[in-house]
């Protein structure tokens, strides 16, 4: 193989080209389009009234102001707030803008835990299914550009385990090992395949979503977002990745 060349499935610096083509634009812009008149379509259907108080929330007083408003309108049009909320969690997850967190919470806040939790699942393995696509559009030059070494760390690791990668991915999500957005981003680069990466999103998420769900019942009593994840939270979470990757480490070492 000569110099520059790669084999099918091989991330390597050939990969790397940057800006993006005028092709992968287009095809960025056309998503980011079809969000924004989802979005749009779902505004409009509200009553008229004064949404100022309708962003992105970036801190808990923001969030609680958020869920005050939407309170009293989500018993009258529940369908809108619901199609609103799922449209802005997977935009959010689809292009890794950071504060879906909030957005776990104030399902909480909403709908209560058992709704809530699977009110979140559906949206962030939706969002993180959308990211992975989006991914394989333009994925490659983006990930090379900004996070090379994380990338090839990845890719390491997902061939190292490939026989027994859902329990691998299962252990990401699990645990804080690897950021979900890098996650969702880089797979389908490294060539994890899509039903591996989205049974383990779907049962992956529950956990962590529940926890998250569960404090926003009680949000006007968290002083900052750390508190949601004390040391019990995060031991647990850890304990149940070591459990789901497991298997794995049995097989291995009986072979």
């Amino acid at each position: 193989m000569g110099k520059g060349e790669r084999s099918d499935g091989e991330v390597g610096p050939v990969g790397a080209k940057f800006p993006l083509s005028f092709w992968e634009v287009a095809a960025a812009s056309t998503v980011i389009l079809g969000f924004v008149l989802g979005l749009l379509c779902v505004y409009l259907t509200m009553p008229a009234s004064d949404y100022s108080f309708l962003k992105l929330p970036r801190t808990l007083q923001e969030l609680q102001t958020l869920r005050d408003h939407l309170e009293s309108y989500t018993s009258d049009y529940t369908a809108q707030v619901l199609v609103g909320y799922c449209m802005v969690y997977i935009f959010m997850q689809t292009f890794m803008i950071p504060g879906t967190v909030f957005m776990s919470l104030l399902a909480g806040a909403l709908f209560g835990v058992f709704k809530g939790v699977a009110l979140v699942v559906f949206a962030a393995t939706t969002g993180a299914s959308s990211c992975y696509f989006f991914s394989k559009l333009i994925g490659r030059p983006l990930l090379f550009s900004l996070w090379p070494d994380k990338l090839e760390f990845f890719q390491a690791q997902v061939a190292k385990r490939r026989e027994g990668l859902l329990n691998y991915m299962l252990f990401l999500r699990l645990t804080p090992a690897l950021p979900n957005t890098f996650i969702n981003f880089a797979s389908p680069i490294v060539n994890v395949p899509y039903h591996t990466f989205f049974l383990a999103t779907l049962l992956g998420l529950i956990p962590a979503a529940f926890v998250t769900v569960k404090a926003g019942l009680t949000l006007g009593e968290l002083q900052s977002v750390g508190d949601l994840y004390d040391f019990k939270s995060i031991a647990t979470l850890f304990f149940i990745g070591v459990v789901s990757v497991s298997p794995t480490l049995v097989s291995k070492s009986k072979s």
